[in-house]
């Protein structure tokens, strides 16, 4: 019986064992199965996606389509037919939350794993590419603040326009591409030019304000050959103490009050975690007590969540009572989803029954989001001057939030427009659609939903803010945040009543 059972396991491990497939990064697919892909994305996202055609005609997105899918070589990997293919076509849409990811085993073969790239670190926004860090020890020229003209002799101009066809924004409202550019440029330009063994870099030389041009070699990831010494005499390293549970929930959000007391700043990175209702509970609480007159709301990181967490905050805020939208509705009672390509769509659907109605304009929509009419709160709710902060990382439920309290009494917006749609933008329910043979997963949001008291005029832009603090090269050169800066001499002339 237990040579049996030895046996039965035995065999259980082997078949396990083969069935585990290793993530292989250079399989190339062939162009008939990646035409597959496409054909497969289209017809779902054609069938389901609630404003396909909202910012980009129905002709522009066919284009789009059959311009991309032309471009299938006879056989790619994973990554190229993402970049190449798939990413332009989802950009032409128009929808920040209708994204590209690469699948899962890809996610798990790169996670903690360093690549060869340009080596270069950049910061953008503008006109401007400036260097803001380098990958190379014993590169002497490209110091901080270098201004970036051309790589390979493609200009720096071309190159941003030629990344921006790859990221998706709300509508034309491109603030969060910089902030991209400006945290993953080596890979966008490995993806959009391929590895050079050399870069001959277009610059302006800081001494005589000329274009200069110089020759730095690729980042390469080299293998360690040194010998491993022998483990018996290596001392053992204590572990390092991890954060604690405050320290983890502060890289969500945090409260702090200026050491004078005059104001108070919350940054809010999100709308997700960070128990957020005691958060507010104890933080509105906080300032009510210690008579708070003057407050800021950082969200310039803040790429949204949950609406209802944003509405809390709003409840806290707003003078005035508020909906969450004018409008929140489906192109389809169901998600249309056969093959089943879209993950949790069987639940999804359980719960969309009991949300959504056939109105007249032949949509689904979400009444109770429509109709239901918020009360600010009377406990600890917030009367002072209010200064929120934002900036092209504000985005989704972060936007909802900023149109509610946007031209209410003592409320100033401050800092750049948002990368979130100020007319609206696509959400709620966000499964993602996983391609049946690259597992390129790209983000479906079910519901377009129309700002509270939008205006038409606002269609295809970021919420604009009252006062426009944009970068500047002296302040990134001086580590100044101008935004916070600018916000500070708001209060200070206040206190000072300086008008």
């Amino acid at each position: 019986m237990m040579r049996l059972l030895v046996l039965i396991f035995s065999a259980f491990l082997l078949y396990s064992c083969a069935g585990t497939k290793i993530y292989q990064p250079s399989k190339k697919f062939p162009k008939s199965t990646l035409q597959k892909d496409l054909s497969s994305l289209r017809k779902t996202l054609e069938a389901n996606h609630p404003s396909l055609y909202w910012y980009n005609t129905k002709d522009s997105i066919d284009k789009a389509f059959s311009y991309y899918g032309n471009l299938i070589e006879d056989s790619m990997t994973e990554v190229r037919y993402a970049w190449k293919i798939i990413t332009p076509i989802v950009a032409a849409i128009k929808c920040g939350h209708t994204s590209v990811s690469y699948s899962k085993g890809y996610a798990k073969w790169t996670k903690g794993k360093v690549f060869s790239s340009f080596p270069l670190v950049v910061a953008a926004w503008g006109d401007t590419v400036a260097v803001r860090g380098r990958l190379l020890k014993k590169d002497s020229i490209f110091k901080k603040g270098t201004l970036l003209t051309s790589i390979n002799g493609i200009p720096v101009s071309t190159i941003k326009e030629n990344f921006f066809k790859h990221l998706p924004t709300d509508g034309y409202s491109d603030g969060i591409n910089y902030l991209r550019i400006s945290s993953s440029f080596p890979r966008y330009h490995n993806n959009e030019y391929g590895l050079s063994k050399m870069y001959k870099v277009g610059y302006i030389d800081s001494a005589t304000g000329i274009e200069a041009f110089a020759d730095i070699p690729v980042f390469e990831i080299k293998k360690d050959t040194t010998k491993k010494k022998d483990s018996s005499i290596v001392k053992k390293v204590p572990k390092p103490t991890g954060p604690t549970r405050l320290e983890k929930k502060e890289v969500y959000r945090k409260f702090k009050i200026d050491s004078s007391g005059t104001y108070g700043i919350i940054d809010l990175n999100g709308f997700t975690k960070g128990g957020l209702r005691r958060f507010f509970r104890k933080t509105f609480k906080e300032v009510k007590q210690k008579n708070i007159q003057h407050l800021v709301i950082d969200l310039r990181s803040n790429g949204g969540g949950r609406v209802d967490l944003s509405t809390l905050l709003t409840k806290y805020i707003s003078r005035t009572p508020f909906k969450v939208a004018d409008s929140a509705f489906m192109k389809t009672k169901f998600i249309k989803d056969k093959k089943r390509l879209v993950g949790k769509s069987f639940f999804i659907n359980i719960g969309l029954v009991f949300t959504t109605k056939k109105k007249a304009d032949g949509n689904y929509h979400a009444g109770r989001i429509e109709r239901k009419l918020y009360q600010p709160k009377k406990r600890n709710h917030y009367d002072g001057k209010l200064y929120v902060l934002l900036a092209g990382g504000s985005f989704s439920a972060t936007t909802v939030f900023a149109n509610a309290v946007k031209g209410q009494k003592d409320i100033l917006l401050v800092g750049e427009e948002t990368g979130g749609g100020w007319y609206g933008n696509n959400g709620l329910f966000i499964p993602s659609i996983t391609l049946p043979n690259t597992r390129l997963r790209i983000r479906l949001p079910l519901y377009r939903v129309v700002q509270y008291n939008h205006k038409e005029s606002t269609k295809g832009s970021g919420i604009i803010p009252d006062i426009t603090v944009p970068v500047t090269y002296d302040n990134f050169m001086k580590n100044i945040d101008g935004k916070l800066k600018k916000v500070k001499e708001l209060i200070y002339a206040d206190v000072k009543g300086i008008k």
